[in-house]
């Protein structure tokens, strides 16, 4: 969740009577507690992330073709290789729910190794509901090496706002799991690195923390 410099000193007085931020995701949401907190947010987030350099992927920064249209909406041609905003389908229906009961938008927020977008759940929703954006089947490996097949938009940035711009770099760094039988799942993992807002991403902030205080 995000909330405004304005209503820090009220968000602080209720993690500290929770206990603090590692016991959050222990605390039921029906917590008077946490329906205060979730009332303060002006935006809750999901967020992902790719191993990508965004910059240097091949069809970064490459427009939407309106010849190749989506639906009646701008496209590009299945082979781009560029960034995008991935939700999985799965995802999309709790998403939607829980931003129903809580009265509080989502933002899907996408990190690469280099720079950030950011995508409305509704306007992603929009997208995928009429067809401007199609489902990819993937397949997916659990840490017990089990792999499943799961259905995941791709965004194209395009139609997201830019979020943040890497001013100092991440380290990767390596990392593991181990399951209950033994079996190493090997992975890789962003350590640092520092961002800069971009002027978008500040614009949509602050529209909505001022939705927030209207409410």
């Amino acid at each position: 969740m995000v909330f405004s410099t304005k209503v820090a000193d009220r968000v602080e007085r209720i993690l500290r009577a929770i206990g603090g931020t590692p016991e959050l995701p222990f605390t039921s949401e029906d917590d008077q507690r946490m329906v205060d907190l979730i009332a303060l947010a002006c935006v809750s987030i999901e967020c992902e992330n790719s191993l990508w350099v965004a910059a240097m992927m091949p069809d970064f920064g490459r427009e939407l073709d309106p010849k190749r249209l989506a639906k009646g909406n701008p496209g590009l041609p299945k082979s781009v290789v560029l960034p995008t905003i991935i939700i999985k389908e799965e995802d999309i229906g709790r998403l939607l729910d829980w931003q129903t009961q809580n009265s509080k938008p989502i933002h899907v927020w996408h990190t690469f190794y280099d720079r950030s977008y950011g995508i409305s759940l509704e306007y992603a929703n929009e997208l995928i509901s009429t067809g401007a954006i199609v489902g990819t089947r993937q397949t997916f490996q659990a840490p017990g090496g089990a792999t499943s097949h799961k259905t995941i938009y791709k965004i194209y940035y395009h139609y997201g706002y830019p979020l943040a711009i890497s001013n100092e770099e991440p380290q990767l760094e390596a990392a593991h799991i181990i399951d209950k039988n033994g079996h190493i799942l090997p992975y890789v993992k962003f350590v640092g690195g520092t961002v800069t807002l971009h002027s978008d991403a500040i614009t949509q902030l602050n529209e909505l923390e001022t939705a927030r205080r209207r409410e």
